[in-house]
């Protein structure tokens, strides 16, 4: 269960940075409220994860769906160049998040 925990907590940091993005520095209500719940439902997931998962295993998965995910909204919905240097960066990114995961021992 705490691999579900920690998949939603990643997801969640997607949803909050994306609306981060579209609340253009805390200036639109909506956005801004829809981010600070991101964030705190984020963190409570995450707490539930680091409960029987190594904390650094954790964050570091956490963080890195996060990243993950702002890289492919980024390009899917603000149109952010994709070149093959980045694309090389996040398949590095990708081989960490699962390489943590067959690690872990969890």
């Amino acid at each position: 269960m705490a691999w579900i925990y920690l998949l939603c907590a990643g997801l969640l940091e997607i949803f909050w940075s994306t609306c981060l993005k579209y609340s253009h520095g805390f200036s639109i209500l909506k956005y801004t409220i829809l981010t600070i719940i991101g964030m705190i439902f984020s963190f409570l997931f995450l707490a539930q994860a680091t409960k029987s998962l190594p904390l650094g295993t954790s964050y570091a998965i956490w963080t890195g769906i996060g990243a993950l995910g702002a890289f492919i909204v980024g390009i899917v919905l603000f149109k952010e160049s994709f070149t093959a240097a980045r694309l090389f960066f996040v398949a590095l990114l990708l081989t960490g998040i699962i390489g943590l995961k067959i690690t872990s021992g969890h």
